[in-house]
C-alpha cells in the first residue's frame, strides 16, 4: 500500500527544509506518518492481516527512532514537526 506520487510530492513540498530536499528527517517522518495512517485504516477493516500489522509496527519503530534523532539534533525542529503532524499528543 505505497503512497501515490501526487500525495508523496505534496508531503515533500510541505515538509522540505530547502528547495531540493527529499530525504530530510522531517520528510521521512511525514511520509511514515501518512503510511501509518493508511495502514491503520486497512487493519481496522482486516483484523487478521498479521503481516501488515508487523509492517505497521516496524514503521512506527522507524518513525520513533527518527523522531528521537531529530529531538537530539534540534528541539525546535522536533517541536515544530510534532505540532505540524499532530502526533505525540
Amino acid at each position: 500500500m505505497p503512497l501515490d506520487t501526487t500525495k508523496k510530492q505534496e508531503l515533500i513540498n510541505s515538509h522540505q527544509t530547502h528547495g531540493t530536499d527529499t530525504g530530510s528527517v522531517e520528510v521521512q517522518v511525514a511520509m511514515l506518518s501518512e503510511r501509518v495512517t493508511q495502514l491503520t485504516g486497512h487493519l481496522q477493516k482486516n483484523k487478521h492481516d498479521f503481516s501488515s500489522r508487523q509492517g505497521l509496527l516496524k514503521m512506527i519503530g522507524r518513525r520513533k527512532r527518527l523522531l528521537g534523532y531529530l529531538r537530539a539534533e534540534s528541539e525546535e525542529r522536533y517541536g515544530q514537526l510534532i505540532a505540524k503532524l499532530g502526533i505525540r499528543g
